[in-house]
């Protein structure tokens, strides 16, 4: 006996599934460079307890009775010296990052993107995934190293949005992959070659990570070990023993001890002590963002030539380019395994 299918009532909704779906998601950004948009910016950043590991009824005067209110013009004046005409340059790249995924992994798959902090929001993406029929989705921080200020605050995020849906879909996130040969592969090579076609020939090659708080490290943060696991692998398979290695961490905030050396810092104690030629990178940033471009890229190298040195590059991020998108296709794949062939 056959069974014919039954036919939708008439008033039934619409329902899409069986779809696949990618959210790569970093940190966040303002709507623009002016004081309002970055006050409601660090609002919603210095707000997130992953990320100010003070109880909020101590931090929040603080936050908004003083840092809220002065802080935001100083740093809407350092995103307008590196904003573009397609908007916040960590916005633009990870846009393009998740564009030209979408044709590597074919139309099986749906590509989008988010930020943690700020828009496109991660909740707001979920739920458009959801309404396109995408019941597996793949989350992808774009943090090679593990942080609980940055990782796992995506996962929150998420978890968040996944309590008020009814219909949740089935859930991955990217695990870090600060050590994946990939990933050391796709920086040596695109390193290599930023530094080959320099003007100059660097005597130290900084390796600056984004700082972290050097209490997280003895509460069981893996953040700091693997940064220095990264540097490592890198400094091998880049196999310049000409070039010599530094690790720092960069972007202080507030008066606690932060991990060390700092990049700021050992810039300054570089030249001092007569280096001419550095060149620096940000192996942790995944995209050219406020504090790879305005940071590093301009203030480094005031530190740096205000001290006594003399040439000075900052090196560009992996962003779009040809080496990192082979990484980012390779680490997705590979956790979509048995959901895409």
């Amino acid at each position: 006996m056959t069974h014919q299918p039954q036919a939708l009532p008439a008033d039934h909704p619409a329902v899409k599934s069986g779809k696949i779906g990618v959210l790569l998601v970093n940190l966040g950004t303002p709507d623009a460079p002016d004081a309002p948009s970055v006050k409601r910016y660090l609002r919603e950043f210095l707000s997130d307890p992953r990320v100010i590991e003070i109880p909020q009824i101590a931090w929040q005067p603080i936050l908004r009775g003083i840092i809220l209110n002065v802080r935001p013009k100083k740093s809407a004046h350092a995103y307008s010296q590196v904003w573009t005409d397609k908007g916040s340059p960590l916005a633009a790249i990870t846009a393009e990052q998740a564009e030209k995924l979408q044709p590597r992994l074919g139309s099986a798959v749906r590509v989008d993107w988010a930020m943690r902090y700020g828009k496109p929001a991660i909740d707001d993406k979920l739920q458009e995934m959801m309404d396109a029929g995408c019941e597996r989705i793949l989350l992808a921080p774009l943090y090679p190293q593990y942080c609980a200020a940055t990782t796992a605050t995506v996962v929150d995020k998420a978890a968040d949005t996944l309590r008020d849906m009814r219909w949740q879909p089935s859930l991955r996130t990217l695990p870090p992959y600060h050590d994946d040969p990939d990933y050391i592969a796709a920086l040596a090579k695109d390193l290599s070659a930023q530094l080959d076609a320099l003007a100059f020939k660097p005597d130290v090659l900084m390796l600056s990570f984004h700082g972290m708080p050097k209490a997280t490290l003895k509460q069981g943060d893996p953040y700091h070990c693997h940064c220095q696991k990264t540097a490592r692998l890198l400094e091998q398979a880049m196999e310049r023993p000409d070039l010599r290695f530094l690790t720092t961490f960069q972007s202080r905030f507030g008066p606690a001890k932060w991990l060390e050396p700092a990049t700021d810092l050992t810039l300054e104690a570089e030249a001092k002590a007569g280096v001419k030629n550095i060149a620096i990178a940000a192996p942790g940033f995944s995209a050219d963002c406020l504090e790879t471009l305005e940071e590093l890229a301009i203030r480094g190298r005031e530190q740096f030539i205000e001290a006594g040195g003399e040439n000075f590059a900052a090196l560009t991020c992996l962003n779009a380019r040809e080496p990192g998108m082979d990484m980012l296709e390779a680490l997705i794949r590979r956790e979509l395994a048995g959901w895409v062939n």
